[in-house]
Parts: structure tokens; C-alpha cells; sequence
């Protein structure tokens, strides 16, 4: 067995015993993003190692070096063996969790810079990560989910490429919610384009299907809605939180990012 071999056999043995509660990193981008803001990368994998360097070089040279470092190449089989599907990139990667109990300072510290995001009972995971990709750019202080989906599930993660650890991120019972007044969108609200909302505002948002909970809306500080067409239902849960953060967003220069 030459040395390569027997360092990609180690390094699959590694990633099965690591992986039970491990957060599973999808790809090139997902790996850099979580290497970005401070992720504890325990194992990363690549079937072409040559080719992930020259793509961090190419989009992403501050991670170059730690990938360089880090990055352990093994047969496309083996990976096959340990993925459910392997991203195009070729990479994947397993990192640590963040505690709940950083997530929940990051969350209730006072005073708020930027307004948490919460979720009311999601049902689809795309649009789970899809809004902690947007919170993430936008500088919220976190998504917070209610229900039973953990926001953390992989699908959730490959969704949100790896921005998971860009911001505070977690699941809470409705009594739980960190302090703060609570804006919910709501169809029978006013016209968001009315209203101020504060930095230390919490902006909740519906399920999918069913919209906000009747419990949700009954402690809402004040109801608002986005525009929309007559006749149209709906917009997608990431466009709409991603409207509400946008009119949130200060004017450039006065410096919340």
C-alpha cells in the first residue's frame, strides 16, 4: 500500500467515526464559507485535490493556504462510500457544530445590531437555508426556526452554503423568542414601505403553506405586508424575507455591515 493509499483509508475511517453529529459541508463553497466565518473543520475531502486548490485560488485565495492544509484526497469510490451524493466541486467536509448556548447570547445580547429572522414552523428545507444565506449577507443577528425541523438538517446546510456559521442559528419554542418587538408578515398588515423597522426587531415570518400561526400573530408588536399584485398568492418565503431585509437595511455609509 503506498502512502497515499494508506492516508486516504485513515482519513475514510476518520470521517465515519466523526460524522454521526457532525455538520456535513456539500462542496467547495460551502467548505470555504464555514473556513471563512470560524468553523472548527474536522475532516475535508476532495476526489481531486489539484482541481479544489486551483478553485480556491481562482474564487477564494484567503482559504487557499487552510485548504492546503487540510484537504485529504481519496478515490472518487471512497467518497461515493461516504456521501449520500457528491457535489460537482468534489469536495465535502465535516465541521463542528456551534453551541446552542453561543447562538443564544449572539441572540438576546442587548442592545441588537440587526433584527433576528424567525420562522414560523418551515416546512421546506431549501427555503430554510436558502433564508440563512440571505440573513448571513444582510448581517442579521440569526434565524431562528419553530417547529420540528432542525435547521441544521444537511439539506438545510447545502442550501445555505455553509453560512450557517456566518450567523446565530437555531430552533425555539415560541415562549423562548429572545426580547425585542416582534413584526410579523402578515397580509393584513400595513404597507412595510410605512414602517421603521428597529434594529433589535424580531421578523417572522409564515410557514409555506399555512403562513403565520395564530399564536405567532397574537404577540405580534405590529403586523406589516409586502405589496404584491392582485390575484398573485403568495411569494417565495426566501423573496419575501429577503424584500423585508432589504427595507431594513440602512442607507449606505451608516455602517450596520
Amino acid at each position: 500500500m503506498t502512502e497515499a493509499e494508506d492516508e486516504a483509508g485513515r482519513a475514510a475511517r476518520q470521517w465515519r467515526e466523526a460524522a454521526p453529529g457532525a455538520v456535513l459541508l456539500d462542496g467547495f463553497h460551502g467548505l470555504k464559507h464555514a473556513l471563512r466565518f470560524g468553523a472548527e473543520v474536522r475532516l475535508a475531502l476532495t476526489s481531486d485535490r489539484a482541481a479544489a486548490l486551483a478553485l480556491a485560488e481562482e474564487l477564494a485565495d484567503d482559504v487557499t493556504d487552510r485548504l492546503r492544509a487540510i484537504l485529504v484526497e481519496v478515490p472518487g469510490q471512497v467518497l461515493r462510500e461516504l456521501l449520500p451524493r457528491i457535489h460537482p466541486t468534489g469536495v465535502a467536509a465535516l465541521a463542528v457544530r456551534p453551541s446552542a448556548g453561543s447562538h443564544l447570547d449572539a441572540l438576546n445580547a442587548a442592545p441588537r445590531q440587526s433584527p433576528v429572522v424567525v420562522l414560523d414552523n418551515p416546512r421546506n428545507l431549501g427555503n430554510i437555508g436558502a433564508v440563512i444565506r440571505l440573513a448571513a449577507g444582510f448581517g442579521a443577528t440569526g434565524v431562528i426556526t419553530t417547529g420540528d425541523i432542525d435547521p441544521w438538517h444537511p439539506n438545510v446546510v447545502r442550501a445555505s452554503a455553509g453560512l450557517h456559521f456566518a450567523t446565530a442559528v437555531e430552533r425555539l419554542d415560541l415562549p423562548d423568542l429572545p426580547a425585542g418587538p416582534l413584526y410579523v408578515l402578515d397580509p393584513e398588515g400595513k404597507d412595510i414601505r410605512s414602517t421603521v423597522i428597529p434594529d433589535d426587531a424580531l421578523l417572522a415570518f409564515g410557514s409555506e403553506r399555512h403562513g403565520i400561526s395564530p399564536e405567532m400573530r397574537g404577540r405580534a408588536t405590529e403586523l406589516i405586508a409586502v405589496p404584491m399584485r392582485p390575484h398573485v398568492s403568495s411569494f417565495n418565503l426566501a423573496t419575501t424575507v429577503a424584500m423585508a431585509l432589504y427595507h431594513w437595511l440602512p442607507a449606505p455609509g451608516a455602517g450596520r455591515i
